[in-house]
């Protein structure tokens, strides 16, 4: 037998709880797990002179030859799998749930059996804490699908007969010599419980600092000297919330005035409507209190108007010519 490696992609599969059996129902159980791995090769149309088995107790370890197509795996073989748990599991007083984990790379064979890293990493994805975080998180989910980043890439992404790149999530699988990001895919659920110290898919935060947040168009924060060290309301450059009442509502005679530190300012371009019309103008907040400060704007120049003279004032001219004297 020859023991070059070839490039072949690898299948681990795991019975999870296979520790809690006794020994008639781990028989049970490992009769159920060949006739789902069976039927999901069925279903993808690889023959049986195709694949090497290995056994390894409550799991199998599988090589596919060289030529035989990777999309077959991750798309029909995964559907055949699954439908046939759904089957075996019928009726069950403790359905059989498996992990299944897939990697594609170069792989020896020996009179022994398979060697490589690619076995190294299908065998550590199926196995690690990662995996089975999510199937404890998806306790009623009877598969998890697990495949290697490079895998996903290239086979997984490009979609295909039953593969839904888009129910897949990446997580952070750390285990012995392995530090690697992995994609997780639970069957019929749309996106797989990832333990969240582990997850890349981590929402943004709703607390976004003021100057993050969009703005409305027109509106632009003016740039502020740091504050000075202290708390406050709108210290750090977060908005305070507005006042609950009118403008200049709490501002009444004696209070002691926010620091000003502590306010934000924006100037506005222009905000119009029914009921206001800016122009030019500052608003400065400082904890619940919302002002606005009108910029100033030069008066017109008046002319006052002449006043005609009054009919009975005393005329001190000469008289003109030709006149009465």
């Amino acid at each position: 037998m020859s023991t070059e490696a070839l490039h072949r992609l690898v299948v681990n599969g795991d019975v999870c709880g296979s520790g809690l059996l006794g020994r008639r129902a781990k028989l049970r159980m490992r009769e159920a797990m060949y006739e789902v791995f069976e039927a999901g090769f069925t279903a993808a149309g690889i023959a049986e002179g195709a694949c090497h088995i290995e056994d390894r107790g409550d799991g199998v370890l599988v090589a596919l030859a060289p030529d035989v197509p990777s999309a077959q795996l991750v798309g029909p073989w995964l559907e055949g799998v699954y439908q046939k748990l759904r089957l075996v599991n019928e009726g069950r007083l403790e359905p059989l749930r498996m992990r299944v984990a897939m990697h594609a790379g170069s792989v020896a064979q020996d009179a022994k059996g398979l060697a490589g890293r690619a076995v190294d990493l299908a065998c550590r994805l199926c196995d690690s804490a990662t995996a089975r975080d999510v199937m404890q998180l998806a306790d009623r989910a009877p598969l998890l699908f697990v495949v290697s980043d490079a895998l996903y890439h290239d086979v997984v992404a490009e979609g295909g007969a039953c593969i839904e790149p888009e129910h897949y999530r990446r997580a952070r699988v750390s285990e012995k010599e392995t530090d690697v990001e992995a994609w997780f895919h639970v069957p019929r659920l749309p996106f797989p419980p990832l333990p969240a110290q582990t997850s890349h898919e981590t929402p943004p935060s709703p607390a976004v600092p003021a100057r993050g947040r969009p703005r409305a168009t027109g509106v632009r924060a003016a740039q502020d000297p740091p504050p000075e060290q202290g708390g406050g309301a709108g210290h750090g450059g977060t908005v305070p919330p507005p006042a609950s009442g009118p403008a200049g509502e709490g501002a009444a005679a004696g209070a002691a005035p926010a620091p000003a530190s502590y306010g934000s300012k924006y100037r506005i371009q222009h905000v119009g409507g029914d009921q206001q019309n800016f122009r030019g103008n500052t608003i400065n907040t400082n904890g619940g209190f919302v002002g606005i400060n009108k910029a100033a704007a030069p008066a017109p120049a008046r002319t006052p108007a002449p006043e005609p003279p009054a009919d009975d004032a005393p005329h001190t001219g000469p008289a003109p010519e030709g006149g009465d004297r």
